[in-house]
């Protein structure tokens, strides 16, 4: 818990109070444990799951799942920072259950991160295509998936951008527009980008980092970081892998022609 005010060693008259209320929230923000739902259809591995994340400190397991349905219910009573949630679960799957919950704007705070035993699979990549932030193999060291599940709860995209990209050009080719969340609409939204945001986007679905689209158009990294966010939010997208998706199911990028 964070230290109360009175406590902090710190005259009133030393520190202007929104600032000494600015960092008391922010270090009970560093302080507060990451909340995690576990949601898989076998006993064994989430209990496995449950015995290893509660070794770590800073990881919470807050409730664990059988099927996407309860995961999905248990998102929304529990409001978990991350949802570990295996893709093959019997009634509701872990593809529909995502999408559930990312398109939720009730829990705009909680992640999704997919349990797989393939990196190349369908399913994932439906699964990121319905809001995921990234995968994690279900063999991964202790300490990987702990990093994960951090990096997945601060909002960033555990993926890389060009492992997503294989992901897409394996599947995209075979069955275009099948992950599309919203279908058609994504289509319309790409229309709705300025030319310079359409450019970006093209870059960020060949797998490029902020820095390098930033030296490939001599912007500034901030300049793109804008730019980004801005696509994101026409797109509807929680990070860059569902930009990724958009970008080559709208046809804006062709697997062909990389």
């Amino acid at each position: 818990p964070a230290t109360p005010a009175s406590e902090s060693g710190t005259s009133p008259q030393a520190a202007n109070p929104a600032s000494m209320a600015n960092a008391l929230s922010q270090a009970a923000g560093a302080q507060r444990p990451v909340r995690v739902l576990v949601a898989d259809d076998q006993d064994l591995v989430r209990s496995g799951f449950r015995m290893i994340l509660s070794s770590y400190d800073g990881i919470e397991v807050v409730g664990e799942a059988r099927d996407g349905g309860q995961a999905v219910q248990l998102a929304e009573r529990l409001r978990p920072d991350v949802v570990l949630m295996d893709i093959r679960m019997p009634r509701v799957n872990g593809i529909d259950a995502t999408r559930d919950i990312t398109s939720n704007p009730l829990l705009s705070g909680t992640h999704v991160l997919v349990l797989t035993t393939f990196d190349i699979d369908e399913y994932v990549y439906d699964a990121l295509a319905a809001g995921a932030s990234g995968f994690l193999l279900k063999d991964a060291e202790p300490d990987d998936i702990v990093e994960a599940i951090h990096i997945v709860a601060r909002g960033d995209a555990l993926i890389q951008p060009s492992v997503m990209r294989r992901l897409v050009e394996t599947f995209v080719a075979s069955r275009p527009r099948a992950g599309m969340p919203k279908g058609s609409h994504a289509r319309e939204a790409i229309r709705s980008l300025t030319d310079r945001e359409r450019e970006i986007l093209t870059l960020v679905a060949r797998g490029l980092t902020n820095e390098e689209i930033a030296d490939d158009l001599v912007i500034s990294p901030a300049t793109v970081k804008t730019h980004v966010a801005r696509i994101m939010g026409k797109l509807d997208a929680h990070d860059r892998a569902q930009l990724v998706v958009c970008a080559y199911e709208s046809g804006l990028v062709s697997p062909r022609a990389n």
